[in-house]
């Protein structure tokens, strides 16, 4: 959902550009340029990491992670994986003159802007509201509505709010991720795939030809995420020699390699 977050800020006025607009739509890796990268944003609208309503976190990166305990860290809302969309919704309500207390809260303005630009993009009726794991509000559309809102953003004209999000994405795909997501690199492998991996298993993509597709394993359960993504970029014409150390994901026992997850052809 971030992508489609973010454009509800931009049409509101958030005006972040290049690599700061990447990480508003991230569930970023808490790598030290991610979390110098959510402070600037707020610093930008005058704030500092205490108004982030995000959960306390450490970085999902293992480096990343152990610096912070290293350093004599603790778990902080700055490290939390979206805390990139976070400050950027703290920085749209500060452009607007709406109020920072609360802007979590599915009657706030801010929230109410997303459904609207979640139901026109999508071109549902949100059907429910829940609570995200970072405590915003998340409205439910089907999988075709999110390929519907995703392959809206690489067709959208130059200089719209859509393609300018797409051309972030995809210019700093390690900004939307990390350095060894692999999202950063399906982005980087085949140029014009806007690709971005969501909670509970889900995966979107689209193309700036108009392919587009989601995946979603069912479960939730992570480990099959990507080999099945990689499947159904293969699936809809799109191949590359990274993909190849994508398409299956290992599995460790003691340590040590003892099988694989792999895509079983139909």
């Amino acid at each position: 959902m971030k992508p489609l977050q973010a454009l509800a800020m931009v049409r509101a006025g958030l005006g972040l550009e290049d690599e700061l607009l990447a990480l508003a739509c991230a569930s970023h890796s808490g790598e030290p340029f991610h979390v110098d990268g959510a402070r600037k944003i707020l610093a930008g609208a005058g704030l500092d990491e205490s108004a982030l309503r995000c959960p306390e976190d450490l970085p999902l990166d293992r480096d990343a992670r152990l610096q912070v305990l290293r350093e004599g860290g603790a778990p902080g809302r700055i490290y939390m994986n979206c805390s990139g969309k976070h400050s950027a919704m703290l920085a749209t309500c500060v452009a607007n003159g709406w109020p920072v207390e609360g802007y979590l809260h599915p009657a706030h303005p801010l929230q109410r802007a997303i459904r609207a630009t979640v139901e026109d993009l999508t071109g549902e009726r949100v059907a429910a509201t829940g609570v995200d794991g970072c405590g915003a509000p998340l409205f439910f559309v089907s999988m075709a509505g999110i390929v519907r809102a995703f392959r809206r953003f690489p067709l959208a004209p130059p200089g719209s709010p859509e393609r300018r999000i797409a051309d972030a994405m995809r210019a700093f795909p390690e900004w939307t991720s990390g350095t060894t997501r692999a999202e950063a690199v399906l982005m980087r492998a085949l140029p014009g795939l806007m690709v971005k991996a969501g909670a509970e298993a889900f995966d979107a993509f689209a193309h700036s030809d108009g392919r587009a597709g989601a995946v979603k394993i069912v479960d939730g359960g992570d480990r099959a995420r990507v080999p099945v993504t990689v499947a159904a970029l293969r699936a809809a014409g799109f191949d590359a020699p990274e993909l190849a150390g994508l398409a299956t994901a290992p599995l460790f026992g003691g340590g040590e390699p003892v099988g694989e997850v792999r895509v079983r052809p139909a």
